[in-house]
């Protein structure tokens, strides 16, 4: 089970309930792959509803990796995601959110 205060978010992925967290390294590693100026400008895409199918994948793959889990981009290309697409969104804007979140406001 996921626990909020400490920036983990809950999705079922292929029938697998897993954890994702963004943690440092994940979000080092997702600001590197989106090929973005900052990680603000991601949160800013998703603010004003402007990101792609690409930064949910990638926020969710960052997410896995940052739970723990080896997965890559390609690994979940094929994934079904128990939700669809608008679950992916939830749980990627979520696990943003939850990365900036000052401690106390989950």
């Amino acid at each position: 089970m996921a626990n909020p205060w400490t920036g983990e978010v809950e999705l079922t992925i292929d029938g697998e309930r897993r954890v994702l967290k963004l943690t440092l390294g994940a979000l080092a590693e997702l600001e590197q792959e989106l090929d973005t100026g900052s990680l603000v400008e991601l949160v800013q895409r998703f603010e004003g509803g402007a990101y792609s199918s690409g930064d949910v994948l990638a926020l969710i793959v960052a997410g896995l990796r940052g739970g723990g889990a080896d997965v890559t981009r390609a690994d979940l290309l094929h994934a079904e995601i128990n939700g669809g697409l608008m679950a992916g969104v939830r749980v990627a804007a979520e696990l943003l959110a939850r990365a900036f979140m000052a401690p106390g406001q989950a």
